[in-house]
């Protein structure tokens, strides 16, 4: 059973590290010079240990938290049209992203397979008519980045930076491709909850999920930490660039506990009327496939609006012992 935090007389969780694990700190080489553009160059940081959540936060956990706070994600809150100019009014409703295979061939380009669902949220992952019943321990989604923020400081701890998650989901393998090693699928096994197949309309189900999975369904990394890759996307505290700013290349001289960019580089260049800052994504989720978004990787990174909620993006927390 997941955990359920205590809280106090204010509905706030007890500072706690059960259902967490403490990572020593060290140096590793984060990012990739063999993948996507946005994770190169590969260097070396190092970062001082933490604890961290052993599993995402699930449904179970978020419920606890909406019931102690009363806290609304930004899923069930109609959009500020000032934020959103020439939005159609009629768009701006409670809503959130669901996957929704289009059935027909599409460009992978396209992005056909996103419903801008009406009364999609985190209690109803489909929409209005589904619910998490029987599924209180997968991981919570349809969460926007100051949802998590909100748990986190409710929960008495924080969202991780890129680097100490990305440390954290290499589980002692630095520079492997995978957070198990160097093949995606050793023996024909799946590791983690990914796409089988031709995505967006093809999926095999090798692993048994179309969709999300309970959080400890597949193998925990060298750390014992579960689904730090696959099953959901997880927000990161780092505002996103296209690249990582290496400083050195010399494990000796390794910046520590370094920061994504600047709030200003973070916006969408392809969207300059939209100011919405994005942050980084780390770990995949179950929407990645070998035909398309391969990010199933710890060195993988993806941009996303801190106010954008979907179908396959959750988080987990940290607790660390130095103040950024």
């Amino acid at each position: 059973m997941e955990k359920r935090p205590n809280t106090d007389d204010l509905g706030h969780a007890a500072p706690s590290t059960q259902g967490m694990i403490y990572i020593e700190g060290g140096t590793y080489w984060m990012g990739s010079d063999k993948h996507y553009p946005e994770e190169a160059p590969a260097h070396p940081v190092a970062v001082d240990g933490f604890w961290i959540d052993v599993t995402p936060v699930t449904n179970r956990d978020f419920a606890a938290f909406v019931e102690a706070t009363g806290h609304v994600t930004t899923a069930e809150v109609a959009p500020d049209p000032a934020d959103y100019p020439g939005a159609l009014p009629e768009l701006l409703r409670p809503a959130s992203l669901v996957f929704s295979p289009p059935g027909r061939p599409v460009p992978l380009n396209s992005m056909a397979w996103w419903d801008y669902r009406f009364d999609a949220d985190w209690r109803h992952p489909l929409g209005p008519d589904s619910s998490i019943e029987g599924f209180e321990d997968h991981p919570v989604i349809h969460v926007s980045y100051d949802d998590a923020q909100a748990y986190a400081k409710w929960a008495g701890k924080s969202l991780p930076t890129e680097a100490e998650w990305e440390y954290a989901a290499r589980g002692g393998l630095d520079r492997a491709d995978y957070g198990w090693g160097d093949d995606y699928m050793p023996g024909g096994k799946p590791m983690a909850n990914t796409w089988q197949g031709a995505f967006p309309n093809e999926n095999l189900l090798t692993d048994g999920y179309a969709r999300t999975s309970p959080v400890r369904e597949f193998p925990a990394n060298g750390y014992g930490l579960f689904d730090m890759i696959g099953n959901v996307w997880e927000w990161t505290s780092d505002y996103f660039a296209e690249g990582h700013e290496a400083t050195t290349s010399r494990p000796c001289c390794a910046p520590r506990n370094p920061r994504g960019a600047a709030r200003e580089r973070s916006y969408d260049p392809a969207q300059p009327e939209i100011r919405i800052p994005r942050k980084v994504l780390k770990g995949g989720s179950h929407l990645c496939a070998p035909n398309y978004c391969q990010r199933y990787r710890p060195a993988a990174r993806h941009a996303q609006p801190i106010d954008t909620s979907t179908s396959h993006v959750g988080f987990r927390c940290v607790r660390r012992n130095f103040t950024n």
